[in-house]
């Protein structure tokens, strides 16, 4: 059965998914960038952009491992680009250029309808704007049988995490303290439950966490 995982999602050691004062010049925050340089030091994350070079081992294969499987991405609006509200023209079209590294169908989650983007390289941006269950069912469609990425913010996991959709979780834990920001285990009640961790291992840069569902917990979609 197709699974919703998450995958590199990195926090501090104080729990932050992103840093302070989150704005269009610092959209991760101040500082929130450091969460990061461990990902974007490996071979699969630059190859994944285009670019030679980079580190093997142990954080080269979690990043390599991510995106086995996946056939589209859901992404909250934060994650997709700063514009807040009614969406005034279609001039923002995501962070990533003209070819965003996803190659295939990417749902951003929405409060304002926009009309679906077709980008080079393979992927196109739907915008959802009646709910995660309804992004989920399109991803899902649209995977055709893959798995499917949910991508960030903090916001939009715990929306799934308190809706008992996620089946797996990767996290990294970076380790500096941020001290403010965006927490990833917010605003979630008694916290997320009935997960186990099956993998916990360190390189000489981060921790990797795998958490994965166990079944008595699973949520019928």
């Amino acid at each position: 059965m197709p699974k919703l995982r998450v995958h590199n999602f990195s926090i501090s050691l104080d729990g932050y998914a992103a840093g302070p004062d989150q704005s269009r010049e610092d959209p991760l925050g101040v500082g929130g960038t450091r969460l990061h340089e461990w990902a974007f030091a490996t071979e699969a994350a630059r190859a994944h952009h285009g670019l030679d070079g980079g580190a093997t081992g142990i954080d080269d294969g979690f990043v390599a491992r991510s995106n086995e499987g996946i056939g589209a991405t859901i992404m909250g609006r934060n994650m997709f680009g700063p514009i807040r509200g009614a969406w005034a023209d279609d001039e923002w079209r995501g962070w990533w250029g003209d070819d965003p590294p996803y190659h295939h169908d990417v749902f951003v989650l929405t409060h304002h309808p926009r009309a679906a983007i077709t980008m080079q390289g393979g992927t196109t941006f739907h915008f959802v704007d009646d709910g995660i269950e309804a992004a989920l069912e399109r991803a899902f469609g649209a995977a055709d049988g893959g798995d499917v990425m949910l991508g960030g913010g903090a916001s939009t996991i715990q929306q799934y995490l308190r809706a008992g959709l996620i089946d797996e979780m990767h996290l990294v834990i970076v380790p500096i303290l941020l001290g403010g920001g965006e927490r990833l285990f917010d605003h979630l009640d008694d916290g997320p439950v009935g997960y186990e961790c099956l993998e916990l291992v360190s390189s000489p840069s981060v921790a990797h966490v795998r958490l994965v569902r166990m079944p008595s917990s699973a949520v019928a979609t």
